[in-house]
């Protein structure tokens, strides 16, 4: 990805997970924006789009952070909100075991409350111990915690899937996991 799309989507992160008021932008309930919207708002704002570079980070992001909607007038981020949407994801029996990648700085409180979602609706999990390692290294000295998934659901637990394939749940309990790295 360019930088100039790189910049676009750390500012649609900015924009449809954390702040849209920022640009005066209102998110549906389901955390959708109307792309001319978007557009018309980020422009009042110094920030110049078009519908053009918005789809090619929509359609080029690695990480599948965007969704364009089925008639390609409307985006929304696929998870890691910190303000409130409904995303309409239904729960889902997770893979036995989850991976939570973080940085060695932050394991003791982790190990005291649990894994929490500060300041986002969910606790982002992964299928994948690489992505979890990934994950761990963009915050420090990488750590992977291992979530016996199947005995939270077995306890009660919601588990969920985003579009772009992370895991997502409300809490995991210390109980629930131990650090494999």
């Amino acid at each position: 990805m360019d930088q100039q799309l790189k910049a676009v989507s750390k500012f649609l992160s900015y924009i449809l997970r954390h702040r849209p008021e920022a640009i005066s932008l209102e998110l549906n309930a389901g955390g959708w924006a109307a792309i001319s919207e978007l557009i018309q708002c980020a422009s009042k704002h110094d920030h110049f789009l078009s519908e053009e570079i918005i789809k090619e980070v929509v359609v080029s992001n690695d990480k599948k952070r965007f969704k364009l909607s089925e008639d390609g007038q409307y985006i929304r981020a696929n998870q890691g909100h910190s303000i409130r949407v409904d995303l309409d994801l239904l729960p889902l029996t997770p893979p036995d075991v989850l991976f939570h990648g973080t940085a060695t700085r932050f394991l003791a409180s982790i190990m005291a409350k649990g894994l929490l979602p500060s300041g986002r609706q969910h606790v982002h999990l992964s299928a994948s111990y690489e992505t979890a390692i990934a994950v761990g290294r963009r915050h420090g000295k990488p750590t992977v915690l291992e979530i016996n998934a199947q005995k939270m659901q077995g306890d009660g637990y919601l588990f969920y899937r985003s579009e772009n394939g992370v895991w997502l749940t409300d809490h995991v309990p210390a109980q629930y996991f131990v650090e494999v790295e």
